[in-house]
């Protein structure tokens, strides 16, 4: 039986290029700087996307989708807003910081750092 050509890969998520884009004005939280993001996509498994992601210092409003990160560097504060059965709630996050956001749920970032993380999304 033949060997899968199947190859190991690395990516050093704190040396990767990421091309940032002003975030788009449905996404702007009013009276805050506005925020740059840029994203690479690492690949998928099954049907979720991996991925780094990272915004600049600033604010932004977001809905999110299921997903699993880890922050890799940065400072930011995320606002889970009361909507649509979701409860009011703030989330700290520092390097190292592990959360899960659900789809649906209406946020507001609030970067200090310029924040990197890597990402799951079912």
């Amino acid at each position: 039986m033949p060997a899968k050509d199947l190859r190991a890969s690395i990516v050093q998520a704190g040396d990767a290029e990421l091309s940032h884009e002003p975030i788009g004005e449905d996404q702007r939280a009013d009276g805050q700087a506005p925020a740059t993001t840029g994203y690479a996509v690492l690949g998928t498994l099954g049907n979720a996307e991996v991925g780094i992601w990272e915004m600049s210092a600033g604010a932004m409003r977001d809905i999110e989708s299921d997903e699993y990160f880890v922050v890799l560097s940065g400072r930011a504060t995320v606002q889970i807003l009361e909507a649509d059965g979701f409860g009011a709630q703030e989330l700290r996050l520092v390097p190292g910081s592990i959360a899960r956001l659900h789809a649906g749920m209406r946020t507001q970032w609030t970067v200090t750092e310029t924040l990197r993380k890597f990402y799951f999304t079912l």
